[in-house]
């Protein structure tokens, strides 16, 4: 399973990130360039502890989630929790600044700390979110053409 924190998936992420344009061409769903910059920053922010989301009622237990969204193929059009659902516009160039931001912070934290957020399903480890975040983000920007 491929890691954020791997230098070759960050670096590809990265690139493909810094590709984007705001006339990048969506494949499917129903979010803006700008919307989806801003979605994947609030996912990168709650792993990082800025952004706060309400743990989701999930009729499963949580080993079976994890491996659920960890491990199998994501359907366009899966499940969002609310602050992650993306309806105003945002500035394309400060959500593609910020995306890069993030990522950077993000990789500079240790995977081993105990102390990393919890997810809108649970609490997960800094290897699960690095996880969580290279898959993530590689739905994403499939979803625009990268």
């Amino acid at each position: 399973m491929p890691l954020l924190h791997d230098p070759a998936v960050c670096n590809s992420i990265r690139s493909r990130v810094t590709q984007l344009t705001p006339s990048s061409s969506r494949r499917w769903g129903k979010m803006s360039i700008d919307q989806m910059l801003w979605h994947c920053n609030q996912v990168l922010g709650t792993a990082l502890g800025d952004v706060s989301v309400e743990l989701q009622p999930i009729p499963f237990p949580l080993p079976v989630i994890k491996f659920l969204v960890l491990s199998m193929p994501w359907p366009r059009g899966a499940f969002t929790a609310p602050e992650y659902q993306a309806v105003d516009q945002h500035v394309f160039e400060a959500e593609k600044a910020k995306c890069l931001e993030l990522i950077d912070r993000f990789i500079q934290r240790d995977m081993g700390r105990a102390d990393w957020p919890r997810a809108a399903f649970g609490q997960i480890s800094g290897r699960d979110w690095s996880r969580l975040q290279a898959k993530h983000l590689n739905h994403h920007l499939k979803q625009f053409s990268t």
